[in-house]
């Protein structure tokens, strides 16, 4: 599932370039290569036609958009503490005190 959405964000990212290049600007842009198309949009020209197909590709861009990143936290919902292994270090045993291995004080009579 992951994938497919992934794939259709390229594939989003791509189309929805490709149509904000097509519309005029101030300094006509990309948009002065459809001049002969403008009887296939209807009377406005490509305007209102590349407007309504750049909302609703972004509108579709930023909803795939929150849902990748819904079903990515949902997969990866661990943080990397959780798998690192905490290994206790043995204790160092104290010597055993053996009585008669100590050395004696003299005793004087």
């Amino acid at each position: 599932m992951v994938q497919i959405l992934f794939i259709l964000q390229i594939v989003l990212a791509i189309v929805l370039t490709i149509v904000i290049l097509l519309q005029k600007s101030s300094s006509i842009g990309l948009g002065a290569y459809s001049g002969s198309n403008e009887s296939v949009f209807g009377a406005k020209g490509p305007q209102g036609f590349l407007a309504k197909t750049t909302f609703i590709l972004g509108l579709l861009f930023v909803l795939n958009t929150i849902t990748l990143g819904y079903l990515y936290n949902k997969q990866h919902n661990e943080s990397i503490i959780n798998k690192v292994e905490v290994k206790k270090s043995p204790v160092p045993k104290l010597p055993i005190k053996n009585e008669s291995s100590a050395p004696t004080a003299p005793t004087t009579k």
